[in-house]
């Protein structure tokens, strides 16, 4: 799919724009002409654009719908799934109600599209050697997939009610520089540690053997940009591009790309998510193709020498 030009009065709220992936697209939709709105709880460094608020602030969401014409959300402010098994009541309000508060918002002010950042986890735990599909049966096992579905569902009825043009994206496991994560810091250092001079070691959860589903974050934030601009996306639901990478293959090569470095592995199988998928509906329809992450491990450390 080209990417077309830009409305430049196109304005477009993310929400979580001051997270790993919230970052990526907003900057990516401003560099094609979009005039971007950035919401989320956290204050810090506010730049143009940002705005402080919370999606379970129904009164709050009002005011800015009032104060301003959106045409498209993003929709990826989310309690992650080791906070919300450790506070249930805080993700119930802000996975569920807040998406709730947000379509409501989409309804009454006649936003175009609303598409929604959800998660691979929304299949639950698969055999390694499945390739799983968009018709395949969702079966999350925690309350992070569960509110993904819930929340799929939602959107599907109000699209069948209201005409609201709501599309999903199911992503797994984003990887790149900034992620920031305390429970998955793993995410970033494997790009991070490669400019090290002196020895560092990243530990990796899983058994060697065990297949993880990764894709870069840059390529997440072109796949909501191409879901924004489509005249008609001809699906609510896309399986994000993802690659399935061999655990112990990861650990080789960063360890080539780096001899200073080392990569612990733990004897975890893959639980809650996929080990394979099947995403050519999202390439064939758009012609849609990611970066190997070998491709861009190689060249983040030719960028660090």
């Amino acid at each position: 799919m080209e990417v077309m030009e830009t409305d430049k009065e196109s304005c477009v709220l993310v929400t979580g724009g001051r997270g790993f992936i919230g970052k990526s697209v907003g900057k990516l939709l401003q560099r094609h002409g979009y005039r971007v709105i950035s919401l989320d709880v956290v204050p810090a460094n506010l730049g143009s654009g940002d705005i402080v608020c919370d999606v379970t602030d129904l009164a709050a969401l009002e005011r800015l719908f009032r104060r301003e014409r959106i045409d498209g959300i993003v929709h990826l402010a989310a309690v992650l799934p080791t906070a919300a098994q450790r506070e249930p009541l805080v993700a119930t309000k802000v996975n569920i109600q807040g998406s709730v508060n947000l379509m409501e918002m989409a309804r009454q002010f006649e936003v175009r599209r609303f598409i929604f950042g959800s998660s691979l986890s929304a299949y639950g735990t698969c055999p390694g050697e499945q390739v799983v599909t968009e018709m395949d049966r969702a079966a999350p096992e925690d309350l992070y997939g569960a509110a993904k579905l819930y929340v799929e569902q939602l959107g599907e009825a109000y699209r069948q009610t209201h005409g609201l043009e709501f599309v999903s994206l199911r992503i797994g496991r984003v990887v790149g520089p900034g992620a920031g994560s305390t429970t998955s810091a793993w995410r970033s250092e494997i790009f991070e540690c490669l400019e090290k001079a002196s020895p560092a070691e990243i530990e990796i959860p899983y058994a060697d053997s065990e297949r993880i589903l990764v894709v870069h974050v840059e390529d997440v934030a072109k796949m909501f940009l191409y879901l924004l601009q489509a005249p008609q996306p001809a699906h609510n639901v896309y399986n994000a591009g993802c690659e399935s990478v061999i655990v112990g293959a990861l650990k080789r090569e960063i360890e080539r790309l780096n001899p200073r470095l080392r990569v612990k592995l733990g004897g975890q199988a893959v639980v809650g998510s996929p080990r394979r998928v099947d995403w050519s509906r999202f390439a064939g329809e758009f012609g849609f193709a990611t970066v190997p992450i070998f491709e861009r491990l190689g060249a983040a450390a030719d960028g660090y020498r």
